[in-house]
């Protein structure tokens, strides 16, 4: 397997320095994350301009879908990352949890989301009728199935870095979780 040492700034082009820059003086740090996509000269602001897109979900509607999509697809890094980010949200530890094992008992609304976002990534997009039409019983448009797409999509993208390269985790360590395989 390829090793994935996590660039320093000096180990990076000009732009991506510049990135690291701004994310430093943003969260007091660079995520080895978004560290180790400054392998590629363009990855890393392509993927920040995707990920700060506008949409009509919430910062806690995207903490949920960020949760269950990295639990299902076995992300410990963003699992913890998100863990952190959804407590800075106003979410409990235990509502994170129950997130992450695909439910919300605690809000009907929040409940279909993360039920439709967990749908969609074990079932690629094939989402059952029944899920779908909840979803939109819970107050949530024919916009919103697109913009939760787009947050799948995005939390895929980082999912799958990190399976690859398996780089340090760089945040609490999330408490793991049975592997997600139903919806």
């Amino acid at each position: 397997m390829a090793q994935f040492i996590v660039p320093q700034r000096e180990n990076v082009s000009e732009n991506n320095q510049i990135i690291f820059d701004n994310l430093k003086n943003a969260l007091g740090m660079v995520p080895n994350l978004y560290a180790t996509m400054a392998y590629s000269n363009t990855g890393l602001e392509n993927y920040l301009n995707f990920q700060n897109g506008k949409t009509s979900l919430s910062k806690k509607e995207k903490e949920v879908v960020n949760l269950v999509v990295s639990q299902v697809n076995e992300c410990l890094y963003c699992q913890s990352a998100h863990t952190l980010i959804g407590k800075m949200n106003g979410f409990t530890e235990e509502q994170i949890i129950e997130l992450r094992q695909g439910k919300a008992s605690f809000d009907s609304k929040l409940d279909a989301l993360v039920k439709f976002a967990k749908a969609v990534t074990l079932k690629k997009g094939r989402v059952d009728d029944l899920t779908l039409q909840n979803f939109l019983n819970a107050g949530y448009t024919k916009g919103s199935i697109i913009d939760v797409v787009i947050a799948v999509a995005d939390k895929v993208v980082m999912n799958y870095i990190h399976n690859l390269t398996q780089v340090p985790i760089d945040f609490p360590v999330a408490v793991e979780l049975e592997k997600a395989t139903t919806a």
